[in-house]
């Protein structure tokens, strides 16, 4: 498996559908992934983009203090397949000197990796998956006024 780093460079509203997307760049190559959420899951990215602290802490929140209250760390975010659109991800831990993975959506891992201020990484193979005539239409018609916040 080749993987690459990548950036979480926010959200757009998709103006087709009236969805949020989120957009990872690998920086090295310039590639945007777009991987369409859901409303609370893009809520809940857009908060920690933002360092925004809720009164009482969000699912995302809840899930990072499990985790560490359970003496583990999360280590990184590998988003692994895609198949049929749906998008596949792997929450990787460390927990005393061993690793655990754990699948999760996208979204929820992203969330997390931020909030654990650890690294997102994609398979390559979904990047080239992902590069497909619909998905480079869709980027290549947004124009800038389309990038709203996602709030």
């Amino acid at each position: 498996m080749s993987i690459v780093q990548v950036r979480v460079q926010g959200l757009v509203m998709d103006p087709y559908n009236q969805a949020y997307v989120l957009l990872l760049r690998d920086e090295e190559s310039g590639e945007v992934l777009p991987i369409w959420v859901g409303r609370a899951e893009a809520n809940a990215i857009t908060m920690a983009l933002e360092d925004i602290t809720p009164p009482r802490p969000m699912t995302h929140d809840l899930l990072q203090s499990v985790i560490g209250t359970l003496g583990a760390k999360a280590l990184s975010v590998v988003i692994n397949d895609l198949n049929e659109n749906t998008f596949y991800a792997k929450v990787h831990l460390l927990r005393g000197d061993g690793e655990v993975t754990v699948d999760s959506r996208p979204s929820d891992a992203v969330a997390l990796a931020l909030r654990a201020d650890c690294p997102v990484f994609v398979d390559q193979k979904v990047l080239q998956k992902s590069q497909t005539g619909e998905v480079e239409r869709w980027l290549e018609n947004l124009k800038p006024e389309d990038f709203e916040s996602a709030d």
